[in-house]
């Protein structure tokens, strides 16, 4: 599969959303595939070419994150920073064309018995969880949505069931559509998306979309040929109302490779009336 936008930017009343795994910058590594400096403007090419209305980013360490930002360009900004106090370490930020979306209001809490935290783990996971939280006001409609982001653990089961009944509670408290991205490290029967899915708000995006404009792609690609599986980790949700219009993963080589071991996930949606104020 070779190079070129897969969705690329989209007119109003649709928002091209995104989810993707960027694999954090490892300054020693001994596959040539997994540096960060030959894996940059693979990132670049490809954030430029699919111009996303709201990119869910995992993995994301400072410098990844204002790379990212200058690939996009001066219309985009981002909410969210790292795990640890400073703050500091890999973070899930979520990035959004300013064009589009204004941000009304964010927050970044931990997932923990310690929200509020920075840093604080729970659960079982070894490494700190977040989730990042953003409403924004659509300025070609009004409508309004809150975006949802975030990194769960890759060791624990009970901590990524634990995370996924947090996030379906904070769902469950939202008045507007909800958009959920993230590496939730997790395949679709497992229990973490079965807790997430459970009360039925949240819909799977490639499940509720019109139409499929890829096959069901591994996620987590690890730099090789795509394959089709239910290694599906990489994830959108939407709560009911909102359409799916189309959803994607993102296998194509850019330059010759692939910009992360995680493969990128896309859906076209448009958001219901409800969102309006």
């Amino acid at each position: 599969m070779s190079g070129g936008a897969l969705i690329g930017e989209v007119g109003p009343p649709d928002l091209h959303v995104m989810t993707f795994n960027i694999r954090r910058r490892i300054d020693r590594t001994w596959r040539r595939a997994d540096r960060w400096r030959d894996r940059l403007p693979k990132i670049q090419k490809l954030l430029r070419e699919e111009s996303p209305t709201l990119l869910g980013v995992q993995e994301a360490l400072p410098d990844q994150a204002a790379a990212l930002a200058e690939a996009l360009g001066r219309e985009y900004r981002f909410a969210g920073h790292g795990t640890l106090p400073g703050p500091t370490g890999e973070g899930c930020p979520l990035f959004y064309d300013t064009r589009r979306l204004e941000l009304l209001d964010w927050g970044q809490t931990a997932l923990s018995d310690h929200p509020d935290e920075p840093g604080s783990r729970s659960w079982g996971n070894l490494i700190p969880r977040v989730l990042v939280r953003a409403e924004f006001r659509d300025r070609a409609t009004s409508l309004r949505l809150v975006a949802l982001n975030t990194h769960l653990d890759p060791f624990s089961r009970r901590s990524r069931a634990r995370a996924a009944e947090h996030i379906r509670d904070v769902v469950a408290h939202q008045e507007l559509p909800v958009l959920v991205t993230g590496d939730l490290n997790a395949r679709p029967r497992s229990r973490a998306i079965t807790t997430l899915l459970a009360n039925g708000a949240l819909r799977d995006a490639w499940d509720r979309a019109e139409r499929r404009a890829t096959p069901p792609w591994n996620t987590f690609g690890a730099y090789r040929e795509p394959r089709a599986g239910s290694a599906r980790i990489d994830w959108i949700a939407v709560t009911a109302g909102v359409r799916v219009l189309r959803v994607a993963i993102n296998g194509r080589r850019i330059n010759g490779g692939w910009p992360s071991d995680h493969l990128p996930v896309h859906a076209v949606i448009r958001l219901p009336e409800t969102g309006a104020p």
